[in-house]
């Protein structure tokens, strides 16, 4: 891998710049409340370089949703040998939540991140959309991992299941947290609810993209 340049690392350090800055803004004062133009005053920079480097208000809150929508693929990718893509994931949920991951949203503050999103519409819209990202991305993988045909439906079915075992934990950790519990005690609940997950899924899902090699 080529080492950044320095151009590379302006730009990212200004680009995080922004978000760290944006983000603060729309804890303190919600996200409908915060204008792009009082962004740029506080970060020293025009409106016209926070969309160059946010398209939209919404990517600023967001800023790590590639991270995010490419998280299912990663996991079935990396599935050992013999393991499915279900198990896979379920491993790797597992594992974050035994390890307290602020990834997954068992961090102090958590619930701040949370309150801004339940109080806005606008984000709420874009976090359904990233919801659905997901479960396209993970689909595409399947497709890819299994070479199914283009008419096979099984890679979108198993792909909503895997999609929907990370919303739910990821909600209900939200929900947790909100309320005011200590994200160690979080963490633990949320592994029984992993198991109870598991207990639903059928065994075609269980059983699915099953890795040979």
């Amino acid at each position: 891998m080529a080492a950044e340049g320095l151009r590379e690392r302006k730009k990212r350090r200004t680009r995080q710049n922004i978000s760290d800055i944006a983000t603060g803004l729309f804890l303190e004062r919600g996200f409908d409340a915060v204008t792009i133009a009082e962004i740029a005053e506080a970060a020293e920079v025009s409106v016209n370089t926070v969309y160059n480097y946010f398209p939209a208000k919404e990517d600023l809150f967001f800023d790590r949703s590639a991270g995010l929508i490419d998280r299912l693929p990663r996991y079935v990718r990396g599935r050992d040998k013999g393991e499915s893509a279900a198990v896979a994931v379920l491993r790797e949920l597992r594992a974050q939540v035994e390890e307290v991951s602020p990834a997954i949203g068992l961090m102090d503050g958590y619930d701040r991140f949370m309150r801004v999103v339940d109080g806005s519409s606008a984000l709420k819209a874009r976090l359904a959309h990233l919801q659905q990202e997901v479960m396209r991305a993970v689909e595409r993988t399947l497709r890819e991992e299994t070479g199914a045909a283009p008419d096979d439906p099984l890679p979108l079915l198993v792909g909503s299941q895997l999609a929907w075992l990370q919303r739910t934990l990821m909600e209900y950790i939200g929900a947790q947290m909100v309320a005011g519990r200590a994200p160690a005690e979080v963490s633990r609940e949320a592994l029984a609810v992993l198991d109870e997950m598991e207990d639903l899924l059928g065994e075609r899902v269980l059983n699915y993209a099953v890795k040979n090699t």
